[in-house]
């Protein structure tokens, strides 16, 4: 399915496809993380019909809810309206020395600046984990920093 992505100054980012009966649907990620899924009733894009408003927490539930973990996905696309902030993965392996112990213990953002925003966990996407989150080989931590801070945090959960 193509999806055709549009960046609105100011606003966010909108996301376009058009459905199995021939709708175009849009989806409008604001900067503040609120969401708005809106319907096209013709070929203008400015006309556009909302369908339902959305808070961050609520797109969130329904994209757990959808099976859809893109949380990283969607970080990814923020991160390239700020210069040098950078979105990525990093992997607890099976060994690593915080597998079963709390995030907090990594003490990662203190020692490298970049931030833990999500741990993936199958299909299960933790947002917004707490200190007190038990990490556990497989999981994926999504990380927004730098590109320094987000190797460095590799380093630290690979020991």
């Amino acid at each position: 399915m193509d999806i055709n992505e549009v960046l609105l100054p100011g606003v966010g980012l909108r996301y376009e496809f058009v459905n199995h009966e021939g709708d175009r649907i849009g989806v409008v990620a604001q900067r503040s993380g609120d969401f708005e899924v809106v319907v096209y009733p013709g070929d203008d894009p400015d006309e556009a019909h909302p369908v339902v408003r959305l808070t961050r927490e609520e797109a969130d539930t329904l994209a757990e809810i959808l099976g859809a973990p893109r949380i990283a996905e969607r970080f990814a696309d923020l991160t390239r309206e700020v210069p040098g902030l950078n979105a990525g993965q990093v992997e607890i392996r099976p060994g690593s020395p915080f597998a079963d112990r709390p995030l907090g213990d990594t003490r990662a953002r203190t020692r490298t600046g970049a931030s833990i925003v999500a741990v993936v966990r199958g299909e299960d996407v933790i947002a917004s984990p707490g200190p007190g989150r038990t990490l556990r080989a497989g999981d994926i931590l999504v990380v927004i920093g730098t590109r320094e801070g987000i190797a460095g945090v590799e380093r630290i959960v690979q020991g």
